[in-house]
């Protein structure tokens, strides 16, 4: 009987050893997570644009006081082309330079000329514009040259490239230069008699001083201004390291050249002058 016991505990202790497991159920998979949503892009504000609207027919106030003019409707054909608004701002044009680098605009676009002299301070885009500049004289001035023009007094935008010419050129033959802060003052100046002409891009002279009643009195003189050291092609002021910014403008002029836009402009503000403003 022992002997049968101990065969019975020994085949349970086999039977025990010789047993598998079963292996526990796998735990079920992590249902895949749904993608992260794309984060949206970050809006862009406005295109702060820094303007001096007394300048006839490139940048003044229509009759409700709304900025227009060739260079505002370039500014806003510009802020389309890179999906953004324009928003203007008034700056006396000598305080120009100084407000761009204080942050108080993004761009100038006021009739600039990209200048060696204000590239030291500040950057430009490609051309927009290029046109020269003149004399204007009283009817019957006599005028030969430059020293037949002593001891008159011409008046000049303050900051202006012609205002840096005029001092360049004309004040060492004797002229008296007088300089304002808005060209409309320079032409009220001269209407009232203290004031013997100016210097001024053609197109501006003619359009906002020599076609208007109180210019029937005086015209150009002498011959056309292009040195490129003061008449450089104007273009889209902007700050130093705005490179990106910079690149999207000049695209955006390539394109409005190239879509009929600039040419829609051109011709609404400049048909009459037979002229395509850009230059050559």
């Amino acid at each position: 009987m022992k002997k049968l016991l101990l065969a019975l505990a020994a085949t349970s202790v086999l039977a025990a050893c010789g047993k598998k497991e079963e292996a526990a159920p796998a735990a079920p998979a992590a249902p895949a997570s749904a993608p992260a949503a794309a984060a949206p892009a970050p809006e862009v504000g406005p295109l702060k644009v820094a303007i001096d609207p007394t300048y006839e027919p490139f940048t003044f106030k229509s009759a409700d006081g709304q900025p227009t003019g060739f260079d505002v409707d370039v500014a806003n054909a510009l802020c389309e082309q890179i999906k953004r608004k324009c928003e203007f701002v008034e700056q006396v044009w000598d305080s120009m330079i100084p407000g761009l680098n204080a942050k108080k605009y993004d761009v100038i676009i006021s009739s600039m000329s990209a200048t060696e002299e204000r590239k030291l301070e500040i950057d430009f885009t490609d051309k927009y514009y290029q046109t020269p500049s003149r004399i204007v004289l009283k009817k019957g001035t006599k005028f030969t040259d430059i020293a037949s023009l002593k001891g008159k007094k011409i008046g000049v935008l303050k900051g202006s490239t012609q205002e840096k010419y005029a001092l360049d050129n004309l004040k060492p033959a004797g002229v008296v230069v007088n300089s304002y802060e808005a060209q409309d003052q320079v032409y009220l100046d001269i209407k009232s008699g203290r004031l013997d002409g100016t210097v001024a891009d053609f197109l501006e002279v003619t359009g906002g001083f020599l076609s208007k009643p109180e210019g029937a009195k005086y015209e150009l003189v002498g011959p056309v201004l292009s040195d490129a050291k003061y008449f450089a092609g104007v273009a889209v002021a902007l700050r130093k390291g705005e490179d990106k910014l910079k690149g999207e403008l000049n695209e955006a002029i390539k394109a409005i050249r190239a879509n009929g836009t600039y040419k829609t402009l051109n011709d609404k503000y400049f048909a009459k002058y037979n002229i395509d403003v850009y230059g050559e």
